[in-house]
């Protein structure tokens, strides 16, 4: 059987990484892309340390997906080695500071703007025709976050909406011919986003961020 091929964006920590060490530890070959050198080594060492009979390897792709040179780079690799993809898991993204609208800071509106939506924008028609080429069709996989018009969550919610407003039109688009666009709202989990917006949360509370990773991907 022909292994299968993930890209995950957004792999060093939290959902992505959970998501990105369930796939490989199920047999696929794992495209991790994130910015943080060291978290993506500790994630390729979980995998090899688990020793699962069957366990997938992972391609260790330290980048920042608001380089689009980089990551354009990244899809021609992929599409020269292995011609497809059969699944991309987007969790990347920028949780900007909580703040009053009228404190907004500049540089962290931006950088919301440059990873949760524009990135988006221009990594859907880098993805679509890898995802089409997959032999039993690729499927995109968008945790959704609904944050919009809270109270101090305005750069966040205004950019994690738009992001979803991006997968759900392609979502629409994709319907008779493929990719499949699978958006789903996680379980609330112990993440470093998470920990941002609820400070002093009762985290033993919350769902294990590798349970809910797998649950998700028994939807894909």
């Amino acid at each position: 059987m022909t292994q299968k091929i993930a890209l995950v964006t957004g792999a060093s920590r939290g959902l992505g990484a959970a998501m990105a060490e369930q796939l490989a530890l199920r047999g696929w070959h794992v495209v991790a892309v994130a910015r943080t050198v060291g978290a993506l080594e500790e994630l390729d060492d979980r995998v090899k340390s688990a020793g699962l009979p069957g366990a997938g390897t992972l391609t260790l792709a330290p980048m920042d997906i608001t380089n689009d040179d980089a990551m354009r780079h990244l899809c021609r690799s992929i599409h020269d080695r292995w011609g497809h993809l059969d699944l991309w898991v987007h969790t990347a993204i920028h949780a900007a500071p909580l703040a009053p609208m009228g404190s907004l800071d500049a540089k962290d509106w931006e950088k919301s703007i440059a990873t949760n939506t524009r990135a988006t924008g221009l990594l859907i028609p880098m993805v679509d025709p890898l995802l089409r080429a997959a032999p039993d069709g690729g499927t995109a996989f968008f945790p959704d976050d609904p944050k919009g018009g809270e109270k101090f969550h305005g750069a966040y919610g205004a950019t994690k909406a738009a992001q979803m407003a991006l997968a759900r039109s392609w979502a629409a688009e994709a319907a008779k011919h493929g990719p499949r666009i699978l958006i789903a709202e996680p379980a609330p989990m112990p993440t470093a986003t998470r920990a941002r917006f609820h400070p002093g949360e009762d985290r033993a509370r919350l769902a294990d961020i590798r349970s809910e990773a797998s649950r998700l991907l028994d939807l894909i």
